[in-house]
């Protein structure tokens, strides 16, 4: 089994009388990529922003690496990227100049242009962030993640409101960054992107874990318990359809 690269143990989070976390435990591996799913106010994007040492915890134990989130919250921020649902940026920078004034922050010394490669950017690199479409911001949000070669990146949401050609881009993208070794946590509310991205995923409701496995092996406990869909499933989807006819390339400004 692969090494234990975050551990949650007995997490609780509330706020007065409210419990948005109520006892949270899970794993995360290794080199996998692992998604976070569950209805708004579940309490997912509460877990991540603790692990994130971005929101103070109430109560439990967190390890990142090695690291324990109590006592080495700075070493955790150095091996992590975090990719929010909304980001502001300067306006009056264009990308390359943003990822040097990230890389400042940060303290490292990158290539931009090789930077913007990775997520297929460079011919945008002296445009400014307003002027990108849905699918480049995404995209150029992610390459900031990257500044500081984070052993683990978290990506929240990473794809909506994105068309069926830029969805599916940042898909690849994302099955990069892990092949190279980085380790992927992801929150989406498309099942059907959790299905084909994670390795695994955990479900939480109401502040609690309700199930943790595989998609196919959940997807097989289903299947188990006499479900039948009330529909037939067909061998593909409307989407599949529409790639099919229109092609795979991004069609972007």
């Amino acid at each position: 089994m692969s090494k234990t690269i975050i551990s949650v143990q007995d997490l609780h989070k509330s706020y007065g009388d409210f419990k948005a976390v109520k006892g949270i435990s899970f794993d995360v591996y290794e080199g996998e990529i692992f998604g976070l799913l569950g209805p708004n106010g579940a309490g997912k994007s509460t877990t991540l922003e603790i692990i994130e040492t971005l929101r103070e915890k109430s109560a439990g134990k967190i390890v990142v690496d090695g690291f324990d989130l109590d006592s080495q919250p700075n070493e955790i921020k150095k091996i992590i990227g975090v990719q929010l649902q909304t980001s502001g940026y300067y306006p009056g920078l264009n990308l390359t100049e943003l990822l040097e004034l990230f890389a400042g922050l940060y303290n490292q010394s990158i290539d931009p242009l090789t930077l913007l490669d990775s997520v297929n950017l460079r011919d945008k690199a002296k445009a400014k962030y307003k002027e990108l479409s849905g699918g480049q911001k995404q995209r150029f949000s992610i390459a900031t993640t990257l500044i500081n070669q984070p052993k683990i990146i978290f990506l929240d949401e990473p794809t909506t409101g994105l068309d069926p050609q830029a969805r599916r881009n940042l898909w690849d993208l994302i099955r990069d960054i892990r092949s190279k070794g980085t380790t992927v946590i992801i929150t989406t509310h498309y099942m059907d992107e959790a299905e084909v991205l994670c390795d695994r995923v955990a479900i939480i409701d109401s502040g609690k874990i309700i199930a943790i496995n595989s998609p196919d092996q959940l997807i097989d406990e289903l299947v188990a318990t006499g479900f039948e869909r009330p529909k037939e499933v067909k061998q593909a989807n409307l989407e599949d359809v529409f790639i099919h006819l229109t092609g795979h390339a991004l069609r972007e400004a």
